[in-house]
């Protein structure tokens, strides 16, 4: 059986930037605006405030784990309010690795280890679409184990380092989404994974891409109506089944192209193309340009 979130994840070929430990004492604060970069926090003592651009404040306490996997403008600080004319902290390298916000003299109110890592997919605007704007976890310890084996591996020159903390990110990436899966949160894969008849729907589309799938026969396999598996799948997911199966097509399309894995002819009977013509039409309304000039781009660069 396809498991669509972990075929996403791979498709995304998470990598690590960097991650540190910071400890903060007194009154706090620190913002960032990313370039939409995926960022994770793990508390390991005491609580601070994350406040997401356009969310309300989360209070974040030990064994709390934060995943953002698209950052754009965020902030955390102290639980102990800053003076409103106040500027951000500062961050003070106490080792490599290591960094203190606040006051020295004090004793840390919180440790956190923070990172970014970096999705190497093409299409990872795409994916990262299908997964929640933000992910909190309380006292997962299988998650803590994780980000800790992240940042000891990512801080080490060791033979195939990189390689493990692919596998190391793409397992933390999976604990982390699918110990979210559910019925709340926003529109997105999780969701839709998290809704029993949905999600029969969303297998199948994974585990057949090719198969000619209609509304009505994704319906029969989720064994509701034509009319109430669209609207369900819709609200649950966020979008239509048929956007759904093209995004998946697409994606899984760019993903041959750029491991050069057959020519286009091939690559269109693989993600359920009866003609090159056919699947070229398609590609070039959804991507902007034709799969062979995609694939030129991707040799380019």
């Amino acid at each position: 059986m396809s498991d669509p979130l972990a075929q996403v994840v791979g498709l995304l070929q998470p990598r690590a930037s960097f991650s540190k430990i910071v400890q903060a004492a007194g009154p706090w604060r620190v913002s960032r605006s990313e370039a939409g970069r995926p960022f994770y926090c793990m508390v390991l003592d005491g609580s601070c405030r994350l406040t997401v651009h356009g969310g309300d404040p989360i209070t974040l306490e030990k064994d709390d784990f934060v995943l953002i996997p698209a950052a754009y403008e965020f902030s955390m600080s102290s639980l102990e309010p800053m003076a409103p004319d106040a500027d951000d902290t500062v961050p003070i390298e106490l080792a490599p690795g290591e960094f203190l916000l606040g006051h020295g003299d004090r004793q840390p109110d919180v440790r956190n280890l923070v990172g970014y890592c970096a999705f190497g997919s093409t299409d990872a605007a795409l994916l990262v679409s299908l997964l929640p704007q933000l992910i909190h976890i309380r006292g997962e310890k299988r998650l803590t184990a994780l980000v800790q084996l992240v940042n000891e591996e990512s801080r080490t020159h060791r033979p195939a380092r990189d390689v493990v903390l692919a596998r190391l990110l793409e397992v933390l990436l999976i604990e982390a989404l699918r110990s979210s899966t559910g019925a709340g949160g926003s529109p997105g894969l999780l969701r839709g994974l998290g809704d029993e008849r949905v999600a029969v729907a969303l297998r199948r589309i994974h585990e057949r891409p090719t198969w000619p799938w209609t509304v009505a026969q994704l319906a029969k396999e989720a064994a509701l109506s034509r009319s109430a598996f669209f609207d369900r799948f819709r609200r649950t997911v966020g979008m239509t089944p048929m956007d759904y199966l093209l995004d998946w097509r697409m994606a899984l399309a760019k993903d041959l192209l750029r491991r050069r894995e057959g020519g286009i002819v091939d690559i269109a009977e693989r993600v359920g193309y009866g003609s090159a013509s056919a699947f070229s039409v398609a590609f070039a309304r959804h991507v902007g340009v034709s799969p062979t000039a995609y694939a030129r781009g991707l040799s380019s660069a």
